[in-house]
């Protein structure tokens, strides 16, 4: 399965393609926020009013109240003057206000429509892609996109009134002084397409980067990643890799903050001669008195005015480009087929029962390539089934169906007749309690993480949960007891002890069908015995499917299955399995039998 689209990321030459329904997306995040935008909009024409004003009020001092030498005058376009740049100020600080409103509103969306919609993914999509690479499409990617949330869409809207409005006052004032000003910027706006479609493909490339590093980071500063970079002795290995990747990222960085710096360099000598030609052109009308003096004067405030707008609008260009390869690889996340979804007609499930039935189920992660071949079982409510089997004969595969972490390439799982398909994936969740072979807890209290089985628990019901586990005594001998922080992945914690906490969450969440890999088989024996006392107590009157690891597990079970290859090969009672003297009765001999003699 392909998640992202394919990219030749050395092809400067590759245009972006933006098309009406892409921008039409993008601006649809914009639309909650029109009020907003709306007395932006308002800011922009009174600071666009008040900079046209300084100029004006410069002429009018230069070829009125001077040469009259009325001091009234002069004193009141001073003030004027003052009061429009107050003004300005002001404007410019309700601008920003508004424009950081937005534009983090904007974000805060995106945010998190991208986290709701990843958890709506399917378990697969989650073993195909890396840790560090979501999370860097969910900030750094994001967070990439601050420029043009909440700077460039105002800024360009304002930039293009400022210049409109410039523009069309230099005419009124005078065509030919005005005529002259425009005649350099066809060299402001030529440049910017190829400025900006490199940006785009550099700004991709930086961005992929980032994610990679951000994988890097995340896999070897994990506690787990951590352990093993140091049980290897691999750290200068690391570093080497490490650095070559950060390498690639500055090459990246450098390249994307130099595109287009000699254009814009260009613009700054632009903005030097362009008052230069002006005063050389105006200064003769002005000896010829067919210009008054104020009115070249004039034209140089308004043509540094005309300058920042349009270098600012040039900018902007590059800066949507590379927006849009951000938006580019949001989108690429938020298009992904959801595998595993409700269906239009789901139903929650409702008192349920506990039965358990696979019909011709077929399961393969490739489509050529079956895990499960033509399952067929019937669990009856309140039954222990133990599965059992050879390493890689699908047993994990099996269970991970009845949850809907994936859905069968072929046939139906049902819980009480009802197909998880039609079912509500709510419900489902909340009907299931699950232990499995990797215990997962959150970098916080105990309380905390067995909360997260019912998270308006009272502390007796808390507290009577992890004396059903067998962990209770051991949490009120902590310093901290139930407020004690586990560490990242419960690495303060034994892996008895996690495991315990981790069936305690389980009881407390008090579901009617259990999926347990109980995976004692590293533990010693006090805490494996104390882990199976807290099992056998969680499996009471549920249906429970056991992948099984004691031999215990297995005589206690009321159905034994046994998968090899994807198939079941055998089903029964340990007693009619041993008769059968197959696959079973070896399994039983080799791996149960010799790990309790060992014990």
């Amino acid at each position: 399965m392909r998640f992202f689209s394919t990219y030749d990321w050395g092809d400067m030459n590759r245009r972006p393609q933006i098309k009406t329904e892409f921008l039409r997306r993008i601006v649809s995040y914009f639309v909650p926020y029109t009020k907003q935008f709306l007395v932006v909009l308002l800011l922009i024409g009174l600071s666009a009013l008040l900079g046209i004003l300084q100029p004006l009020i410069i002429k009018q001092i230069i070829d009125a109240a001077i040469p009259s030498g009325d001091v009234s005058l002069l004193n009141g376009l001073i003030l004027a003057m003052i009061g429009a740049a107050v003004g300005s100020g002001l404007i410019g600080v309700a601008q920003t206000y508004f424009n950081t409103l937005i534009g983090q509103g904007v974000m805060y969306d995106i945010r998190n429509g991208m986290y709701r919609y990843l958890h709506q993914m399917s378990l697969q999509f989650f073993t195909n892609t890396k840790t560090g690479d979501i999370m860097s499409r969910v900030n750094n990617d994001v967070n990439g996109l601050q420029t043009v949330v909440t700077e460039t869409v105002s800024s360009s809207v304002s930039n293009l009134v400022i210049a409109v409005s410039t523009i069309l006052t230099m005419y009124a004032l005078d065509w030919r002084l005005a005529s002259l000003s425009l005649l350099v910027l066809p060299l402001f706006i030529i440049p910017t397409r190829r400025v900006g479609k490199l940006n785009f493909q550099v700004k991709k490339n930086t961005q992929q980067k980032i994610g990679e590093l951000s994988s890097l980071m995340q896999e070897t500063l994990s506690v787990s990643g951590a352990l093993l970079v140091k049980a290897f002795a691999r750290q200068e290995w690391e570093m080497r890799r490490f650095a070559k990747v950060n390498s690639e990222l500055k090459n990246w960085q450098v390249r994307q903050s130099m595109i287009g710096r000699w254009f814009f360099a260009s613009v700054g000598v632009l903005s030097t001669a362009g008052p230069a030609v002006i005063y050389w052109y105006g200064g003769h009308a002005v000896i010829d008195q067919s210009i008054s003096l104020g009115t070249v004067v004039a034209f140089t405030a308004f043509l540094q005015r005309l300058f920042g707008p349009i270098s600012a609008l040039a900018n902007v260009h590059v800066n949507i480009y590379g927006s849009i390869a951000l938006f580019e690889r949001l989108f690429e996340y938020l298009d992904m087929p959801v595998d595993v979804s409700d269906s239009p007609d789901a139903r929650p499930l409702s008192s349920v029962r506990g039965k358990i039935e696979f019909e011709q189920v077929w399961f393969g992660y490739q489509a050529d390539r079956p895990i499960l071949r033509d399952i067929n079982l019937t669990i009856q409510p309140g039954q222990l089934v133990a599965v059992v089997g050879p390493s890689g004969a699908g047993k994990t595969t099996l269970a991970n169906l009845i949850p809907r972490f994936f859905d069968p390439t072929e046939g139906r799982v049902r819980i009480d007749g009802q197909d998880l398909r039609h079912v509500t994936l709510k419900s489902l969740g909340e009907a299931i309690g699950i232990v499995s072979q990797e215990t997962f807890l959150f970098h916080a209290t105990i309380r905390d993480n067995l909360l997260y089985g019912k998270l308006d628990a009272t502390e007796e019901e808390l507290i009577r949960a992890a004396k059903a586990a067998n962990i209770h005594d051991f949490i009120a001998d902590l310093p901290d007891g139930y407020g004690t922080i586990v560490g990242e992945r419960g690495y303060k914690l034994s892996g008895g002890e996690k495991q315990r906490i981790a069936i305690a969450r389980v009881i407390l969440k008090d579901p009617a069908i259990l999926l347990l890999d109980e995976a004692t088989s590293a533990l010693d024996s006090h805490s494996e015995s104390l882990v199976q006392a807290a099992l056998e107590e969680l499996m009471k009157s549920r249906t429970s499917l056991v992948i099984a690891h004691r031999l215990s597990t297995v005589l206690a079970a009321n159905q034994i299955l046994v998968l090899d290859e994807g198939r079941i090969v055998e089903l029964g009672t340990h007693q009619q399995l041993i008769q059968q003297n197959g696959l079973y009765a070896s399994l039983y001999q080799h791996q149960f039998v010799k790990s309790h003699d060992g014990q």
